[in-house]
């Protein structure tokens, strides 16, 4: 399975949610292939934000490797699930769809948790570090989910 996360920037939300999902994965022996990647091109070659990186450490998971980029129209055709981390998001990525089937890849990452909510995992950008950790601790949950789910 080929599974993409993607928020606006690809430097906060997204990175955590690929190096969880890889760290998952990884203890699960499940050979998916993970990425992230953002709507816009704000941060295009940057690592994570500093504290995606320190959350993420803290957790035993290492992401300072990643860079951002921004999502393109092959990857509409080359991932299996591309989960949107936020409405906005979402709403950026349908539009970039030339077809149903992929329409049908798209997913709200929080419908995972929180099925017809409509819900975004909150954006930590101008927070403080305590909020990185309470995304890191959302994303995780629903990371749970997936590999449950799709193993």
């Amino acid at each position: 399975m080929k599974i993409l996360f993607v928020c606006i920037g690809n430097i906060c939300r997204s990175p955590i949610a690929e190096g969880v999902l890889k760290h998952l994965a990884e203890e699960k022996l499940v050979p998916w292939q993970i990425d992230s990647a953002g709507t816009h091109n704000y941060h295009v070659g940057e690592p994570p934000h500093s504290s995606s990186i320190k959350v993420c450490k803290a957790n035993k998971i290492d992401i300072h490797n990643q860079q951002s980029r921004q999502i393109t129209l092959d990857d509409l055709t080359n991932f299996d699930r591309i989960y949107t981390l936020a409405t906005d998001v979402h709403q950026d990525v349908l539009r970039l769809c030339t077809s149903d089937a992929q329409r049908k890849k798209v997913t709200l990452f929080l419908e995972e948790l929180y099925p017809g909510q409509q819900k975004s995992v909150k954006d930590p950008w101008y927070g403080t570090y305590p909020d990185y950790e309470e995304v890191f601790a959302e994303i995780t949950e629903v990371c749970k989910i997936i590999i449950r789910k799709y193993s």
